[in-house]
């Protein structure tokens, strides 16, 4: 794939996750071979929910300035938003995750991965 569209599937989780995406993420990642590869921590070529949410939560943990776990309104881009738990957090990204595993095996293919949000 091209780096524009790895750049854009980079983006597209990100924004799945509520999230922008800084953009050294996007900077270290040119193909979706290499999106799975950094995100697949076990190397079996597949994304389990535990690799995603481990490879999602970067957004949560950067902007959660206090470390408490809560990303307060003032954490929140434009400052506004009701408290969101990492609980709550990782309840949105496993709902997404179950989404787009078309196949429903539990595990992100590559082809997963690149597919449109669902």
């Amino acid at each position: 794939m091209r780096v524009l569209t790895a750049s854009l599937l980079v983006t597209g989780l990100a924004t799945l996750a509520g999230f922008s995406t800084p953009a050294s993420a996007q900077s270290q990642v040119e193909t979706t071979g290499d999106y799975l590869q950094r995100m697949d921590a076990d190397g079996d070529g597949r994304v389990s929910l535990e690799e995603y949410l481990a490879w999602m939560s970067y957004a949560f943990d950067a902007m959660d300035a206090d470390g408490d776990g809560v990303l307060d309104p003032a954490e929140q881009p434009g400052g506004k938003g009701k408290p969101i738990t990492r609980s709550q957090h990782n309840a949105r990204l496993t709902a997404r995750f179950r989404r787009q595993d078309i196949n429903r095996d539990g595990f992100l293919s590559a082809t997963e991965l690149a597919a449109p949000p669902q």
